[in-house]
């Protein structure tokens, strides 16, 4: 798969190691905070949906007492805890776009890709140090 033909000295095949070691390095690295992102969003997610669902429902229950209410001061308090509610139902769905359902598989698909250089890299690292080998040889 690679031009290890190209690669002619013992000295080459050390700097291509030393290079593939760094890449591995950082990558694993990079494994290591994406994970870490990866279970907040799959926390945070599931927060976010629970709370978000309390809120529809409690709309929906000062909707119901809304309605019924003569007008006045209790039904206008009704009205402003409704509007602050439909505020707090805006926030947490824009929050669920950031850190929600749809975050989180965008961060699956992130760390899978990382685990998939991380499993190149390795290849790579092998056929250097097989084609290392045969120079010494």
């Amino acid at each position: 798969m690679y031009s290890l033909n190209k690669i002619s000295t013992i000295a080459d095949c050390d700097v291509l190691l030393a290079w593939a070691e760094k890449e591995k390095s950082d990558l694993t690295f990079k494994q290591l905070s994406v994970e870490r992102v990866t279970t907040n969003y799959s926390n945070i997610s599931v927060e976010i949906d629970a709370i978000l669902q309390g809120v529809v429902a409690e709309i929906a229950a000062v909707e119901t007492v809304i309605a019924v209410l003569p007008e006045g001061p209790t039904k206008e308090d009704e009205i402003k805890r409704k509007t602050r509610l439909e505020y707090k139902r805006f926030l947490l769905e824009n929050r669920k776009e950031s850190y929600g359902s749809v975050a989180l598989l965008e961060k699956e698909l992130d760390l899978e890709r990382i685990n998939k250089e991380l499993e190149e890299v390795d290849f790579f690292i092998s056929n250097i140090t097989t084609h290392k080998t045969t120079l010494q040889a």
